[in-house]
């Protein structure tokens, strides 16, 4: 796989909230595939790369490899937020 760029800072916040108020998400992926997942916490590798790791029997997604999360649940404290094209300087 590429390298990894990281997410921008402000953008892994919406991650994070949705891990810890266990919103349902649809993910979207740069590659046009999408899914529906519960995260439930956030890892970061040796190597730097970050994922997102999921229930529901879900496997866990690079962050960079996302192009846009969207809470499913009713009354979420946020709306689609697009990842993809939003990374840190590094």
């Amino acid at each position: 796989m590429d390298n990894y760029t990281p997410l921008n800072c402000d953008l892994y916040d919406y991650l994070e909230i949705a891990c810890m108020h266990g919103y349902r998400l649809k993910v979207e992926m740069i590659d046009g595939t999408t899914f529906e997942g519960r995260p439930v916490t956030t890892r970061t590798a040796p190597s730097k790369e970050e994922f997102l790791q999921f229930a529901d029997g879900l496997d866990e997604v690079r962050m960079d490899q996302m192009l846009a999360i969207t809470p499913l649940d009713d009354g979420a404290s946020f709306g689609r937020v697009e990842l993809g094209n939003s990374f840190c300087a590094t």
